[in-house]
């Protein structure tokens, strides 16, 4: 815990907003980016659509390696030297995207600012657990994740004002502006919360070790997979709900709008998750959002197919915004249940979990979003293969078990 005077140094307020501004900095850089895809793609020379979509999955396939790496670097060098790394890291690929003159240096960009976007997402929490312990902590990350829930519902608006007003580098030239903004107030205002004595050193040894361990625990790495394959599901969402969105269903600037409405089910689900947890097992509530995933994908898989893979866009948000609800619910659970076993190496074992869930979302993701074809069936037949998939998964441990 910090002494007295360096608690003085930063009251609580400004210190949950100076995390909160730190962490969301991943979430903006893909939020704000989604709705001038189609205008960097069209500028840097892409020819097929689809790969537009490599501009969000570069930014993941960079966060994906340095999860793993910041944890166990704030534990030996502490959390300052960690966070200005990754702040240098996001900043130089801010720039390179920024003046991109062509498509491989966008992604370059991107991939480097994932890189340097996961030290303050994964890092920052470190600093919370340094800093406060028991309710006190689970408050400071509650006003934090209110953040999280509110950066995907504003960022794409944000993206399209700015859009409108100037070109899509002014995108990347907010991302820079922030991410100044937010070094020099983190540098000057927050003190090194990790002290010397608590220090372990870096080993490369040891996050083998816990990759090991994780995949030697049969419910760390079964919740660990099956987290990987929502949030596949859920980042080829991501990677085509522009084109499906703005172009498919003709929205053009009501994206943000209706992208926003999506995000409060999610944003809503996470909310509600904290009560529901008081009433049913973590397990009961995955089970359950669970089995209403596959239905809801199935129900509608069939529609859709009627209609060609073209349903009508009520429809389709009727569809969208339960579903968005049950992956609000299963999140947050996964990941608890994927780290249970592991609190004996709890920092670097979430770091270690958050990496090998992004990666193997990533590439789940990224194949759904390539295969979109113009209409609704990839996503919504990747909605269902990966939940059924999900589903067994967790039959199967219970069953063992």
């Amino acid at each position: 815990m910090s002494s007295n005077t360096d608690s003085d140094r930063l009251i609580f307020a400004e210190f949950v907003a100076l995390l909160a501004m730190m962490m969301s900095l991943a979430a903006l850089s893909i939020d704000a980016v989604l709705p001038a895809l189609t205008i960097i793609g069209g500028e840097l020379g892409v020819e097929y659509e689809n790969t537009n979509q490599l501009i969000i999955s570069f930014l993941f396939l960079g966060m994906s390696g340095g999860q793993i790496f910041y944890g166990p670097l704030s534990d030996a060098a502490g959390r300052k030297p960690a966070i200005y790394i990754g702040f240098i890291i996001f900043i130089s690929g801010t720039l390179l995207s920024l003046f991109a003159h062509c498509f491989t240096l966008m992604l370059a960009g991107r991939a480097l600012q994932g890189l340097g976007a996961a030290s303050p997402r994964v890092v920052s929490i470190a600093i919370v657990r340094d800093r406060y312990e028991g309710q006190k902590m689970a408050q400071v990350m509650s006003f934090i994740m209110t953040f999280f829930i509110i950066i995907p519902i504003l960022a794409p608006a944000l993206g399209q004002l700015i859009l409108s007003v100037s070109g899509w580098r002014s995108i990347f030239g907010l991302f820079l502006f922030l991410a100044f903004f937010s070094l020099i107030w983190f540098s000057l205002r927050l003190p090194e919360t990790l002290e010397k004595e608590k220090r372990i050193p870096f080993s490369p040894v040891r996050i083998i070790s816990s990759v090991r361990e994780i995949l030697n625990t049969r419910q760390s790495f079964a919740y660990t997979i099956i987290s990987g394959l929502i949030f596949g599901s859920f980042l080829g969402y991501l990677n085509s709900s522009q084109q499906i969105l703005q172009i498919q269903y003709g929205l053009g600037d009501k994206f943000p709008l209706y992208f926003g409405i999506l995000a409060i089910a999610f944003g809503t689900a996470t909310l509600m998750n904290s009560k529901l947890v008081t009433f049913f097992s973590m397990k009961n509530l995955i089970l359950r959002a669970m089995q209403a995933f596959v239905i809801l994908s199935g129900v509608f898989l069939v529609f859709s197919l009627a209609q060609n893979g073209h349903p009508p866009f009520l429809s389709f948000m009727l569809y969208l915004i339960p579903l968005f609800f049950t992956i609000g619910i299963l999140f947050g659970n996964l990941n608890a249940l994927a780290m249970e076993p592991l609190d004996h190496i709890a920092g670097i074992g979430a770091s270690t979990i958050g990496s090998l869930s992004t990666f193997t979302a990533l590439a789940i993701g990224t194949v759904i979003g390539q295969s979109y074809d113009g209409t609704i069936l990839p996503l919504i037949s990747g909605f269902l293969l990966l939940g059924t998939t999900a589903l067994v998964i967790i039959q199967l441990v219970d069953r063992k078990r």
